[in-house]
C-alpha cells in the first residue's frame, strides 16, 4: 500500500495494514515528516505535490494508493491531485481516495445517500469535487479501479475543538444550529483499508457513523466529556459578527449523512458507532 499524505490518518491505516504484514510506505512533504514516519517503522517518500512531475519516480507499480492529502487552501480546483496522477508513469492496482461529504452543498438537514446530487457550494467542497473528477478521469483513461469516500468531519485525540471551547468562543444557538456528520478517526482508517479490499470500482461511499446532530450539540457534548464549561450561544444574526468566515460557511450547510453503503458493501463494523462511545474513549486521553 502507498499512502499519499500520510499524516495522522495515515499512520493509522499503516499500523493497520503491519497487522497484515501488507507492505506500506507513506508520501510526505517534509524532511520532519520523513523521520516521523520512519521513526514508526513507517517506510517514507518525500515528494511535493505542487511540483508537475511530483507522481514520477515514486513506488506506484501494482500498489493500493490511499490518497489521503488535502486539496490547497485556496482556489476552486486541486492541482496537487493532478500534479500526482499525470506523473505516475507505473501503474497501481487500485485508486482510494478520500474526498468530503461538503461535494453535496447544503441540504437543508435532509438524509441524503450516494445517490444524492454532487452541489458543493463552498470552495473547499469545490476543490474536493474537482479532486474527485480529476481521479475519474484518470482512472478512466489509465484503466485504474477507482473507489471515493466522502468524508464527514473528523474527530478523536487531538482533533476535538478544545481551543474554542477554552476560550469560551461562542457557538450557534441549537436550534438555528446546522446538522453535522462524524467518524472517529480510528475508523476511519479501517474504512480507508475495507474500500482498498472490498470497495466497488467506481463507487463513492458516505462514511460516517450515522448518527448525526446539530454542531452545537457536538460542542456541547464535547464540553461536557472533558469536563468544560459549556459554550455560549448566539444567534445566527449575531454569529455572522463574531465568528470567523472559516466557521461560518461549516455553519452554511446542514445534511444528514446515511451510511448503509458503507456498513453493507465495505463490510465495517464500527468502533465508535455514536459520538457517546467515541467521547467516552477519549475522555481520559490528553488533547491538543
Amino acid at each position: 500500500m502507498f499512502i499519499v499524505g500520510c499524516g495522522d490518518i495515515g499512520e493509522r491505516i499503516a499500523r493497520l495494514c503491519a497487522e497484515k504484514n501488507t507492505p506500506v510506505a507513506g508520501l510526505v512533504r517534509s524532511a520532519h515528516s520523513a523521520a516521523r514516519l520512519r521513526a514508526a517503522g513507517i517506510d517514507s517518500v518525500q515528494a511535493d505535490l505542487s511540483r508537475p512531475d511530483a507522481g514520477e519516480n515514486l513506488p506506484t507499480a501494482g500498489a493500493t494508493i490511499v490518497y489521503l492529502a488535502p486539496p490547497p487552501a485556496e482556489g476552486e480546483t486541486d492541482p496537487l491531485i493532478r500534479n500526482f496522477l499525470a506523473g505516475i508513469d507505473a501503474l497501481p492496482e487500485r485508486l482510494v481516495l478520500l474526498s468530503t461529504t461538503a461535494v453535496y452543498g447544503d441540504c437543508q438537514g435532509a438524509w441524503i445517500d450516494e445517490t444524492h446530487a454532487v452541489n458543493p457550494q463552498t470552495a473547499r467542497g469545490r476543490r474536493r469535487w474537482d479532486a474527485e473528477q480529476a481521479a475519474r478521469q484518470w482512472s478512466a483513461e489509465r484503466g485504474v479501479p477507482l473507489v471515493i469516500l466522502r468524508v464527514g468531519g473528523i474527530y478523536g485525540p487531538g482533533r476535538l475543538p478544545m481551543a474554542r471551547i477554552e476560550k469560551g468562543l461562542p457557538i450557534l444557538r441549537e436550534a438555528e444550529s446546522p446538522f453535522t456528520n462524524r467518524i472517529h478517526q480510528d475508523d476511519l482508517a479501517r474504512v480507508c483499508l475495507a474500500a482498498a479490499e472490498r470497495g466497488r470500482p467506481g463507487e463513492a461511499y458516505n462514511v460516517s457513523d450515522g448518527q448525526p446532530s446539530t454542531m452545537s450539540r457536538y460542542f456541547k457534548a464535547v464540553a461536557e466529556a472533558c469536563g468544560l464549561p459549556a459554550p455560549p450561544e448566539v444567534s445566527r444574526e449575531e454569529a455572522q459578527r463574531v465568528m470567523s468566515a472559516g466557521m461560518l460557511s461549516y455553519l452554511a450547510e446542514s445534511r444528514r449523512l446515511d451510511n448503509q453503503k458503507m456498513l453493507a458493501e465495505l463490510g465495517v463494523e464500527l468502533r465508535y458507532p455514536d459520538l457517546q462511545a467515541g467521547l467516552a474513549h477519549l475522555a481520559n486521553k490528553p488533547q491538543t
